[in-house]
């Protein structure tokens, strides 16, 4: 698997990124090549294609704090991302939703294990450290392919992840739990390592070899977000 290198600038929107999976699964090289890319946003609020917005979002509390709020291509639940915690795009060749989703979460969890943490994976394809998720996952198939994409719990503002997100109160009785932070772990309570180091090492892990996006390329992926 080869690690995609995205220019070192500022944060861009998270819409940049969504745009740079499908461009990615749209100009795949060689025949078994696939890609993970890592990136980091300004806090923004993600729902999946299947939510209804203002079920799941508090669009009230977002605009006041300049939250961004986007909706993805592939189902889910609603997630919050900012700066502190790591976004994780795969893009594959595999066509079956199911091997694709095992296969990334059987790659989250081997790193974790070189760290010295002892977590699982869920029928739902969440990665959780006992009781608690570190990392949800949502997956769609393309032409080619199918790309999974993570939200990895390193560290958050944890304000704004439980003011932004609004889960009904049958969702979290569902779950047998009272509120999001009870459902919820943070990376950084379980390793020394900083999120720069823990980004080295997923890096170290799971790729070999690196696409570097040429400025072509990027200007190509920023017309489709304008």
């Amino acid at each position: 698997m080869k690690y995609v290198s995205l220019p070192e600038e500022p944060f861009r929107p998270l819409s940049f990124y969504l745009a740079t999976e499908d461009y990615l699964a749209q100009h795949m090289e060689g025949d078994d090549e696939d890609y993970l890319f890592m990136w980091q946003v300004e806090p923004s609020v993600i729902y999946g294609r299947n939510q209804v917005v203002e079920n799941e979002v508090n669009l009230d509390y977002c605009r006041e704090h300049g939250i961004q709020v986007y909706q993805r291509k592939s189902g889910g639940g609603c997630v919050y991302a900012d700066q502190d915690n790591l976004m994780l795009s795969y893009v594959t060749r595999e066509e079956n939703v199911g091997f694709a989703f095992n296969r990334f979460v059987t790659m989250v969890l081997l790193v974790l294990r070189k760290m010295g943490i002892e977590a699982t994976g869920t029928t739902h394809n969440d990665i959780m450290i006992g009781e608690r998720k570190l990392c949800g996952t949502a997956c769609r198939r393309t032409a080619k392919g199918c790309i999974v994409h993570s939200t990895m719990l390193y560290d958050t503002n944890m304000e704004h992840m439980l003011n932004a997100i609004t889960p009904g109160p049958e969702k979290l009785e569902k779950k047998g739990i009272q509120s999001v932070r009870q459902r919820i772990t943070l990376l950084k309570d379980y390793t020394s390592l900083s999120l720069d180091e823990v980004k080295t090492l997923i890096r170290e892990t799971l790729c070999h070899g690196e696409r570097i996006l040429t400025e072509k390329e990027i200007c190509i992926i920023g017309e489709k977000v304008k």
